[in-house]
């Protein structure tokens, strides 16, 4: 099986910040070609140069498009978040046409953050006619439901699996950064806005998707003249006390805590660090996102907290405020960034099954090889970036930003 190589289109973006499309209420997609394109009833813009004619598909097909993920369990709102948002996609698009004319069936599965029962969750919704895959969310179940696929070789969007390995096979792509790429943007803005010089670090060793960040961003560090004064790791066995990596963080002079892991674990830490009466800067990574939402935390001790992430939703564009909007009015919450990069996810397959010119009536194979040759032609403007493209590797390039927890809501930051 062929394997990808990691893109590098991140290097000089963390400084911007994130342009949402405006003029619609849906996401927009165009295809990279030099003849005009010609836009749908749906917004959604196809070149009929890169189009390849498919057979005509049976009356009464549909798409069906299946979502894995943690629905119950600790990371239940990563999990609930990616299938909220694509819903409110594929309702969009459904109440606009459909892709190609054809409606979306939309079907989802709980993984409970286990890669055995994400296996089991692919082979049900496979059962079931899935043959397009938006996940899994996490890294560990998107790896192991990732072999499945390709030896399937049905494509898969993963809107948040980060891990490198998530998308190493060629039939998988991602919405989200990859882990190393979140790494080294972190040191990046750290470096670049002069939050502070000293940096201790506390890192997940037992998880790929703390340990990856974690690895890029010692090495950007160097770069940024950042000096990493402690290193301190737990494994998912000593996941609960933190006091020991905080002391050693404080006594070694440390200004700014990374945390590259979870919100779950990272509410444990500033409320420990409060207990001591340490109070320094606080940054984490995606995995941050959902740290409000804790059970009996108190989100006083997030004030100031940081966090990289390509969507905040108090951005006032208009397509952001209409997805916020309407998240609130179905789900009775706001969304986070998980279901904005599933939102994405779902447009971004829409374009790319237009510019194939694909239906629901050809193999999961077929599907899948026309999407391939067709995601790396798109650019989509979304929740998550304006002009997203994708390389042959299945790596996203646009522009992330960081936002700052401020009086218990997230904040944009320049």
């Amino acid at each position: 099986m062929k394997k990808k190589f990691l893109s590098l289109a991140l290097a000089a973006a963390m400084a911007a910040s994130l342009t949402a499309c405006g003029g619609s209420g849906d996401a927009q997609a165009t295809t990279q070609a030099t003849e005009a394109p010609a836009a749908d009833a749906a917004g959604t813009e196809t070149t009929a140069a890169n189009a390849t004619e498919a057979p005509a598909a049976a009356d009464g097909a549909t798409w069906k498009i299946g979502a894995i993920g943690p629905l119950t369990g600790g990371a239940a709102i990563y999990g609930n978040a990616v299938v909220n948002g694509a819903q409110i996609a594929v309702d969009e698009i459904n109440a606009a046409g459909g892709i190609n004319g054809f409606q979306i069936e939309y079907m989802s599965a709980d993984d409970e953050h286990d890669a055995e029962k994400a296996v089991n969750a692919y082979n049900s919704l496979k059962d079931k006619g899935m043959q397009l895959l938006v996940g899994t969310t996490t890294s560990n179940p998107c790896i192991a439901v990732a072999d499945k696929t390709a030896a399937d070789n049905m494509f898969q969007l993963t809107p948040s699996g980060s891990a490198v390995e998530c998308a190493a096979n060629p039939n998988v792509f991602r919405v989200c950064f990859s882990d190393p790429d979140q790494g080294a943007a972190s040191a990046k803005y750290i470096g670049e806005h002069k939050l502070a010089t000293k940096i201790a670090v506390i890192y997940d060793s037992s998880d790929v998707y703390s340990s990856g960040i974690y690895a890029k961003f010692a090495a950007e560090a160097a770069n940024q003249g950042l000096e990493i004064v402690a290193e301190e790791a737990f494994t998912a066995d000593t996941n609960k006390d933190f006091t020991t990596q905080l002391q050693k963080a404080k006594d070694a002079g440390a200004e700014l805590v990374f945390l590259p892991f979870y919100y779950t674990e990272a509410a444990l830490v500033l409320t420990q660090a409060n207990t001591m009466g340490w109070d320094p800067i606080f940054f984490g990574c995606d995995g941050m996102d959902g740290i409000l939402g804790v059970k009996n935390f108190d989100t006083s001790l997030a004030e100031g907290l940081m966090l990289l992430t390509p969507f905040a939703a108090d951005a006032e564009d208009e397509l952001t405020v209409n997805f916020v909007t309407t998240y609130k009015e179905n789900y009775g919450d706001i969304p986070n960034q998980f279901a904005a990069d599933s939102y994405d996810a779902v447009y971004a397959l829409k374009a790319a099954l237009e510019d194939a010119n694909a239906n629901p009536d050809m193999s999961v194979s077929d599907i899948c090889e026309a999407v391939k040759a067709s995601m790396v032609k798109i650019s989509v403007d979304g929740l998550t970036g304006a002009g997203m493209t994708w390389n042959a590797e299945g790596e996203p390039s646009k522009a992330p930003k960081a936002v700052k927890i401020e009086n218990g809501a997230y904040v944009s930051m320049e």
